[in-house]
């Protein structure tokens, strides 16, 4: 890891000591502030920003929330805390409420706005982005930024937005930055400095609670490391790698004997023994297990939402029931408040009765396709202890606080979209993070359970390396474009994305490569010397008997080529030969040593010739996508120019207002008048279009989709996506995915007032996705209704209301 060591923040944050931060902030915390928090707060009350970067559970957030106290103690002073997910503005939302009341704090979620004036605000990172570019006067006073889970800008579809907001934020805001342990936290930390100004870097990788690590095997829990090795040491346990190792010969063997039979092989034929599989335990054993040992409660990855769901069927056949008869009382309390709203209808479509039975039997599911509401009250049972097992995704491991004694990981592969792939060491820090609750563990574990072919030695690897690498993924909008434009011309607009991360770490890398160039020239000429003939130019000779090598190597490879092509070929092979045999250096007697330093040159100058190609893609590579943009936005009038420069047309300022993938198609929709026609109903499903992203796989049933006007509107804005995509790609853009309808039918019947049953057979899809992409909907059509003509904004408010019903409305906060 760069940058600073532990011990560093440490001595650091001793030597701070003398100075110490608001004794009221820190007597009113549940622990002693540990040395990298002391050092976080002690930064920011000098008047700095910070990056915090610290493990899972550490408590990176007080020095967030000491920057929401420093702007507390301040007359006119506001903080704002922004997270990467409502899920989490709603908790911290609730958090600091209890510290500062209700009246001081506020919620902006894009469909939620609580009390949006006060002075500390939490909100989504998005929300602080839109306020930014619409020059919000709520930014008045702002003093404090806390920005968590920052690491989320490698996140390739939403990443951007943070950097979005560092670059853009007012010089005069302090910006705190948290993010989880990554290995390049220092280059992070100079780029926040250069765009900025004075920022900390703070790195810690102690976690508050250590960790154990084990490998579960017939029913033991083997610790993952050996004991009496030392902590320094860090060896794999040499019984793992004995059962290892008998596992392996006994299929080695098996497979031999196999083999020899189908070769039809004679003589020493024995049947083959049993293939020996290491038995698993079922799920409710391994939960007996770990409450015999006091390991409860625990958290169990797998990243299968089906597979989350089973896991609880399956303890729910075995009858078993980790809660006692208070405990059972109290969960049907909170269930009964938590759910009070939701018409008993729609509860039998959720299958609450079941859920809420395996909820005071202890044990719950937690993954993306469930209710939001539903998660919420799993989340927090299991704060309170009253759940004692869940089967969750990895996305439980993104920052909601649900800290657990045990962690357990089934595998240590999941499903990437595209194929099975092993976690990384990142993610294993991140899952296994969770394990270990402080003030209450004095350690937490984690469990790896054995699986065929499992090797003790990665394990190894994966729990000792911390290599989560911070990488940008921003690029230019449309939307960016035109608000950076608006506020400061196209050549400082150029300058502030010339500032983003994705550049600097760009221009980090050229140097790196410019190294390698410098470095192969320098061979280079080290190999021209070496193959240099007195009689002739030997590196014109090389070059001919290399161009002859690729054109003999390409006529074997392409025997489909047509005869004339092949016959093209020919000629000019033999015209090289013709040249290679008159060339002075053909003669030479020491022509083939020549000739291995001559392969050498010319493999080496391909690779410089790669180096090169790279250096010139990777510098000026934003400001270049800018350019296409600019193109693409002067093709079609949103930018105007005259003697005062480029400015916007009134096209342009409308996309001001539109944020997302589709902003373009957005605009240029509303331009053309394409959905004028349309009812609110048909409006919400033509939105839901927009932003909805279909599974690989799926298939859309033209004959289900509204008739009338939505197929028209449809229709024509399929056309004008094509039209863009091609302007789009001919300016060298990458161009957008095509509409997806695929859930616009049940979007309509939603709209319409149809039953949540019908609606989730017609979209197919768990009411936790179906709620996530009615959010997005609903911000969709909010823009539009702020953004198009006086008609359209009636229905798209008119259909935004009839979204956000249901467990959709439940859902907002």
């Amino acid at each position: 890891m760069s940058g600073p060591s532990p011990s560093d923040s440490y001595a650091a944050a001793r030597e701070r000591r003398r100075h110490p931060i608001s004794a009221d902030f820190a007597d009113a915390q549940r622990f002693d502030l540990d040395p990298f928090q002391i050092a976080g707060c002690q930064a920011l009350e000098d008047g700095r920003s910070v990056l915090v970067a610290a493990p899972t559970g550490a408590g990176k957030t007080i020095v967030g929330e000491f920057a929401v106290h420093l702007a507390m103690r301040t007359s006119g002073e506001k903080a704002f805390y922004t997270t990467p997910m409502k899920a989490l503005s709603n908790q911290k939302f609730r958090e600091l409420q209890a510290v500062y009341g209700d009246d001081e704090v506020g919620l902006l979620t894009g469909d939620t706005n609580i009390n949006g004036d006060a002075r500390v605000v939490v909100m989504t990172t998005e929300v602080l982005r839109n306020m930014i570019y619409a020059g919000s006067s709520a930014l008045q006073g702002l003093r404090y930024v806390v920005m968590d889970e920052v690491h989320y800008l490698a996140d390739r579809f939403r990443g951007a937005v943070w950097e979005e907001v560092i670059i853009h934020l007012p010089p005069s805001v302090r910006l705190v930055s948290l993010s989880a342990t990554v290995s390049n936290a220092e280059e992070f930390g100079d780029w926040l400095d250069a765009v900025r100004g004075d920022t900390e870097v703070i790195v810690s990788e102690t976690r508050p609670v250590p960790l154990e690590q084990h490998v579960l095997v017939r029913g033991d829990l083997l610790p993952l490391f050996d004991e009496r090795a030392g902590a320094a040491a860090a060896q794999v346990n040499q019984e793992l790698l004995r059962v290892r190792s008998s596992f392996a010969q006994t299929h080695r063997a098996n497979e031999a004997v196999i083999s020899g039979r189908r070769s039809g092989r004679r003589g020493s034929y024995r049947r083959p023994g049993p293939v020996r599989r290491m038995e698993r335990m079922e799920r409710p054993a391994v939960i007996e297990l770990l409450g015999r040992q006091n390991l409860l409660p625990a958290i169990f990855f797998i990243f299968s939402r089906v597979g989350c769901d089973q896991a609880v069927q399956q303890v729910r056949r075995s009858g078993a029931r980790l809660t006692t008869a208070e405990e059972r009382a109290e969960i049907r309390a909170v269930v009964d408040r938590r759910m009070a709203s939701l018409p008993d209808e729609d509860l039998g479509v959720l299958g609450f009765w079941e859920w809420k039975d395996d909820l005071e039997r202890g044990v719950a599911a937690h993954h993306a396709g469930l209710l939001p509401a539903f998660k919420e009250v799993v989340e927090e049972l299991f704060q309170r202890k009253l759940v004692k097992a869940v089967f969750a995704t990895e996305t439980l491991a993104l920052g909601i606080n649900m800290p657990a004694r045990t962690v357990v990981l089934e595998k240590l592969e999941k499903f990437n979209g595209e194929a099975r792939v092993p976690i990384t060491s990142g993610e294993y820090t991140q899952l296994t993070g969770r394990a270990g609750r402080r003030g209450i563990d004095v350690e937490g574990h984690a469990v790896v359970q054995w699986t065929d072919g499992l090797d003790p030695q990665a394990v190894a690897s994966l729990a000792s390396r911390r290599t989560y690498p911070l990488n940008s993924s921003f690029r230019p909008t449309y939307n960016m474009a035109v608000n950076l434009i608006d506020q400061f011309g196209t050549a400082r607009a150029r300058e502030l994305l010339e500032s983003s991360f994705a550049q600097f770490q760009a221009d980090r890398a050229v140097v790196g490569l410019a190294r390698q160039v410098k470095d192969a020239e320098e061979s280079l000429a080290g190999y021209e010397k070496a193959m240099a003939c007195d009689r002739g130019d030997f590196a014109e000779y090389a070059g001919i008997r290399r161009e002859l090598s690729d054109l003999e190597k390409l006529n074997r490879r392409d025997l489909n080529a047509s005869r004339a092509r092949r016959q093209q070929r020919q000629e000019q092979m033999a015209a090289l030969r013709r040249r290679m045999q008159r060339h002075p250096c053909h003669g030479c007697p020491d022509r083939e040593h020549h000739a291995r330093w001559g392969e050498r040159y010319w493999k080496l100058r391909k690779e410089i010739g790669k180096l090169r190609r790279q250096i010139e893609s990777r510098t000026g590579s934003v400001a270049r996508q800018f350019d296409r943009i600019i193109d693409v936005l002067d093709e079609l009038d949103y930018l105007g120019r005259g003697d005062g420069g480029v400015s916007l047309t009134a096209a342009g300022r409308r996309m001001r207002r539109i944020y997302g993938d589709r902003d373009l198609l957005v605009a240029e929709s509303l331009r053309e008048g394409l959905w004028q026609k349309l009812d609110a109903p048909a409006l919400a499903a033509l939105a839901c279009a927009l932003v909805y992203e279909p599974r690989r796989d799926e298939a859309v049933d033209a004959h289900g989709l509204p008739r009338g006007a939505f197929r028209e509107a449809l229709s024509a804005t399929e056309m004008l996506w094509s039209r863009l995509d091609d302007l789009e790609r001919d300016r060298g853009l990458a161009g957008t995915s095509p509409v997806a309808a695929g859930l616009a039918q049940a979007m309509h019947m939603w709209a319409r007032g149809q039953g949540l049953d019908r609606v989730l057979s017609a979209a197919d899809m768990a009411a936790g996705d179906f709620v996530r992409w009615a959010k997005q909907t609903i911000d969709l059509l909010d823009q539009l209704s702020i953004v198009a003509d006086g008609p359209l904004a009636r229905t798209a408010r008119s259909a935004l209301d009839a979204v956000r019903r249901g467990i959709v409305a439940y859902s907002s906060l």
